[in-house]
């Protein structure tokens, strides 16, 4: 079974040869389709988020189930799947208390299955999967709660956008509570996140959608999904651009990218009483300045949105729902298509700022 392997940081990924187990109880075996080109891989292979070497990257992703361990329930063989990147086990804290993208069990498992032991080895090494999950690999062994069935119109290269980047970014607009009807918006970064935001901005009737990135291109891009207005934030004050279009700033700013710059930026570009919503991942240790007085006279708010801020099967069901009836713009995100051979000029192409979305598709 071939799989793309990170063994270091910094260095790029290999294509490897693994032996792989059997499903266990409580799992099942996917078949790939298609897997997303994310950064949030990207950091893992800068080192700027922390993982237990050597993994199997990859989270965003869809594949038919071919095999089932004992007492799988939740599907069955043939059945074509969005895979959820978190496993929620249904029974910690977070899970009973209705954030089940949040789930403690998941995180202290991390990269292992449930059971605490990996399903991939090389020659000499355990391999583990990140997020449980593991997409750049032919095959892949996970937990059944990972796995959404979706219906046969639905493409998986669709199904795969779905399981991350869309659920992220429009659920982040549409799971919010301050998410209102006409509501003015920025969005600080037009990656494949970024523009589901703006989808998301958009199936909200947002009256303006501000989007805010560093390169032209992807800024004319950003049109075809609804933004309304463009800032290049290389060229001039984002704040101060978005005050003028807005004449007093946005009732929402999303910080799609993730830094110490956007976020802030994000947060001083709102009106009184406005929300500021963190979604993209910073490096490990980053943090942002806040300006306290600007912050409390204007009671603005700031919060954050992990895996669209609310159980990912539920947003994932809205989603498939959107896009049957032609509300929702997958196809278009995706730009660039690679074999699994080629997934580190994937990753090139994707450091190097290219429109929306790249995907590994499997024969």
């Amino acid at each position: 079974m071939k799989a793309a392997v990170l063994y270091e940081t910094n260095q790029p990924l290999q294509i490897k040869e693994l032996r792989q187990d059997e499903p266990k109880a409580g799992e099942v075996k996917v078949k790939m389709g298609a897997a997303g080109i994310c950064a949030s891989d990207h950091h893992v292979m800068k080192g700027t988020a922390i993982q237990p070497l050597p993994i199997v990257l990859g989270h965003e992703g869809a594949g038919t189930v071919i095999d089932i361990g004992d007492g799988v329930t939740q599907v069955k063989k043939g059945d074509r799947c969005i895979l959820s990147f978190i496993s929620n086990c249904g029974h910690c804290r977070q899970c009973r208390t209705g954030n089940p993208q949040l789930c403690d069990t998941n995180i202290k498992t991390g990269s292992r299955l449930y059971d605490g032991n990996v399903r991939l080895y090389d020659e000499t090494n355990e391999i583990g999967q990140l997020n449980k999950l593991g997409v750049f690999s032919e095959n892949i062994i996970i937990p059944q709660q990972a796995c959404h069935p979706i219906p046969d119109e639905v493409p998986l290269p669709v199904a795969a956008l779905i399981g991350c980047c869309v659920t992220t970014g429009v659920g982040s607009v549409i799971n919010i509570a301050d998410s209102k009807a006409g509501m003015t918006v920025a969005v600080f970064g037009c990656g494949g996140v970024g523009l589901s935001v703006i989808q998301g901005a958009r199936l909200m009737n947002a009256s303006k959608i501000i989007a805010i990135d560093i390169h032209d291109h992807k800024l004319e891009f950003s049109y075809k999904f609804g933004a309304t207005d463009i800032i290049n934030s290389r060229a001039v004050d984002p704040v101060k651009a978005i005050q003028e279009i807005t004449d007093s700033g946005v009732d929402m700013a999303f910080d799609s990218f993730g830094s110490s710059k956007t976020i802030n930026s994000a947060v001083m570009s709102l009106r009184k009483a406005g929300t500021a919503v963190l979604i993209g991942l910073g490096a490990v240790g980053e943090t942002a300045p806040i300006d306290m007085v600007d912050f409390l006279r204007n009671q603005k708010s700031l919060v954050s949105s992990y895996y669209g801020a609310a159980s990912p099967h539920e947003t994932f069901t809205k989603l498939v729902d959107f896009y049957l009836k032609g509300q929702l713009d997958v196809e278009s995100l995706i730009t660039r298509t690679y074999s699994l051979d080629e997934i580190n000029q994937a990753f090139s192409d994707l450091e190097n700022g290219e429109d929306g979305r790249g995907i590994i598709q499997f024969g």
